[in-house]
């Protein structure tokens, strides 16, 4: 039998946990981007995908972008604003399932901290339009250890730019 304190307490649980899954909830309502749009216009210009990666902080399930394996010499843009992001020249294999990058291209990127699913991380967003990219990680190659972990489906690759 359910009585209103396990109702109350099961409502609060949930609402934390929503709180915790999306600790900047409308990234782009902070107002500090260069880019912004109402929720209706990015969805009229992203795919369903690249709308719930950008704009929700979802996440790619691993081994399902191109990306992965592009190769070719150029430059990985935001999907969300085609700010420039990354280099091809700083792409590596991290066996992860994700594009990953040691280094982001100078003041294309901006971290807050992501306290979802009871851990702490650092995310990783677009500084133009705060569209979620993915997170980073101390566990990189040299020459600076971090290991920039993106969502392929935030990205688009523009050949011959690096």
């Amino acid at each position: 039998m359910l009585t209103r304190r396990i109702m109350l307490l099961s409502g609060a649980v949930l609402g934390v946990a929503a709180f915790l899954r999306h600790p900047v909830a409308g990234i782009a309502a902070t107002g500090t981007f260069e880019v912004t749009k109402t929720d209706a216009e990015w969805r009229k210009i992203l795919t369903s995908d690249q709308y719930d990666v950008l704009r929700q902080e979802g996440t790619e399930s691993p081994g399902s972008s191109p990306l992965n394996h592009e190769k070719r010499s150029g430059t990985f843009h935001c999907a969300g604003c085609d700010l420039p992001l990354f280099s091809s020249k700083t792409k590596f294999d991290s066996g992860t399932g994700w594009p990953s990058f040691y280094a982001p291209l100078d003041r294309a990127v901006g971290t807050t901290t992501d306290r979802s699913f009871g851990m702490s991380r650092t995310e990783v967003h677009c500084r133009r339009c705060g569209g979620h990219l993915g997170h980073v990680f101390n566990d990189g190659p040299e020459p600076t250890g971090l290991r920039y972990c993106m969502n392929g489906v935030a990205l688009t690759f523009v050949v011959g730019t690096a």
